[in-house]
C-alpha cells in the first residue's frame, strides 16, 4: 500500500504573498497586517506554494544558497512559524 500524498502547502484565504526583491511580505487583508519574510524564507515559500514538499523545498535551499547548512531545520522553522501565525491553510 502507498502512502498519501502530502498536502501541498497553501496559505490560509485572505493572505496575499508580494514579493519585492528577494523578500517577500504576507499580507493579511482582513487584519490588515502583514509579515516580511527574508530573502532564504521567501526562496524556501516559493518552492512550497509552487507544490514541492518540504524534502524537496529543502534541497533547492541547500543547491540554491551553498551556504544554508541547516536546510531541513531552515524549512522546518519556517512552517513552524507560519503555522503559529495562521498563515496556512488548512
Amino acid at each position: 500500500m502507498t502512502a498519501p500524498a502530502p498536502a501541498p502547502i497553501a496559505l490560509r484565504p485572505g493572505i496575499t504573498p508580494v514579493t519585492t526583491g528577494d523578500i517577500m511580505v504576507l499580507l493579511d487583508e482582513r487584519a490588515g497586517t502583514y509579515w516580511q519574510i527574508n530573502a532564504t524564507g521567501a526562496l524556501v515559500l516559493r518552492h512550497l506554494l509552487d507544490g514541492a514538499t518540504p524534502e524537496q523545498a529543502a534541497v533547492a535551499l541547500a543547491r540554491e544558497r551553498p551556504g544554508a547548512l541547516h536546510a531541513e531545520a531552515d524549512v522546518a522553522d519556517l512552517l513552524a512559524t507560519l503555522r503559529e501565525k495562521n498563515l496556512l491553510a488548512g
